[in-house]
């Protein structure tokens, strides 16, 4: 079972906000699950700090073991990890949706498919309104940021994410303006 390998590698020994980076990935990954996503997302919001990211270094594994999690989760589902993972998000939050994206560990910059870059909305959404229920310091300190990106990321966004965006951040529509 993937939890018990997250265990075997530390996650419920790191501090994240809302108690520990294990409790922070079973949300997300359960925050997937109430929108509705398809396997292989729910999978990845569950894994999705393994490789650190933009805004959490701490890594599980190094890429050099992209293939150990790939056996334990499914290549499809590692992938979207890598992904998620590789985000720059200075150099990509902006420009997403029209499909630039850039790869932080190799400096790559390229055009992801459409699903890619609504599945990296989707988890980005997933993970930052989890902070945002958790944290209320978190929330009024990014409420604005948060609102302008998921207002940006909209034509990505399910219409549950969208409807998770105004709840845990108030109407986002509004909020924009």
């Amino acid at each position: 079972m993937i939890v018990d390998y997250i265990r075997m590698l530390g996650a419920e020994g790191i501090e994240h906000p809302g108690g520990t980076l294990l409790a922070h990935l079973r949300r997300v990954e359960d925050l997937l699950d109430d929108w509705g996503a398809r396997p292989e997302l729910r999978t990845a919001g569950l894994c999705h700090a393994f490789y650190g990211t933009d805004g959490f270094a701490t890594a599980l594994l190094p890429l050099d073991r992209r293939c150990e999690l790939a056996g334990r989760i499914g290549v499809d589902a590692e992938r979207l990890v890598y992904f998620y993972a590789s985000c720059d998000r200075k150099a990509t939050y902006g420009s997403l949706v029209e499909g630039t994206f850039r790869d932080r560990f190799t400096g790559r910059s390229y055009v992801p498919s459409e699903q890619q870059r609504r599945d990296f909305a989707e988890l980005t959404a997933a993970n930052e309104l989890d902070i945002a229920r958790v944290g209320p310091e978190f929330r009024a300190k990014n409420r604005a940021a948060l609102t302008a990106l998921f207002t940006a990321f909209r034509p990505l966004l399910s219409d549950a994410a969208w409807q998770e965006c105004e709840r845990v951040l108030g109407d986002a529509r509004a909020s924009a303006e």
